[in-house]
């Protein structure tokens, strides 16, 4: 069975599960309309830095001379998806400064002021639309209720690509290392 199949009997309701609306309050837009929204909002305010791609700068985990931290990517080669979404809209919302550790520099602003509340939502809807299946129902596990919705997903069935860190060290060994 090809590694990138998928079962689409249970892609929609993982759709609707790792839309924002679900985790982060009610009367937000249909998820589609609401990652679209968000992709143009991303292309404004943080493709400069994040990339067009969401690929990050490179040497994204590694101070700069100035001891700043570059942009990390936001695809699902990145570790955004290791944060929970309320995690996720505190670090656009009141940068990365505001809530990382003491000694954490970096060029990331706060976008409260700047953009509203549904408008950052939008923003993390894109981003998390453009992670693999599996990738998205990892990160829907850390949101409230989530790990209930990834147990009904995992029995459902379903063959998914998960992150590197999420495959058991047999699954690692036989995939070789990390891409």
């Amino acid at each position: 069975m090809p590694e990138h199949r998928r079962t689409t009997a249970f892609l929609p309701r993982l759709a609707i599960l790792a839309g924002i609306p679900l985790a982060l309050g009610a009367g937000a837009a249909e998820p589609e309309a609401e990652a679209a929204r968000g992709e143009r909002l991303y292309a404004t305010e943080c493709a400069s830095c994040h990339g067009r791609a969401l690929e990050g700068q490179p040497r994204w985990w590694q101070a700069d001379a100035a001891g700043q931290v570059p942009a990390p990517p936001l695809d699902g080669s990145g570790h955004a998806w290791q944060h929970p979404d309320a995690q996720l809209y505190e670090f656009i919302a009141h940068s990365m400064v505001g809530v990382a550790g003491p000694g954490y520099r970096s060029a990331m602003p706060a976008f409260a002021g700047r953009l509203a509340e549904e408008d950052i939502r939008a923003v993390i809807a894109f981003i998390k639309s453009r992670w693999p299946e599996g990738t998205r129902a990892v990160q829907t596990a850390l949101n409230p209720g989530g790990e209930e919705a990834l147990a009904v997903l995992l029995q459902q069935g379903g063959d998914w690509t998960f992150p590197p860190d999420c495959l058991d060290p047999a699954q690692r060994a036989s995939r070789g290392p990390a891409r």
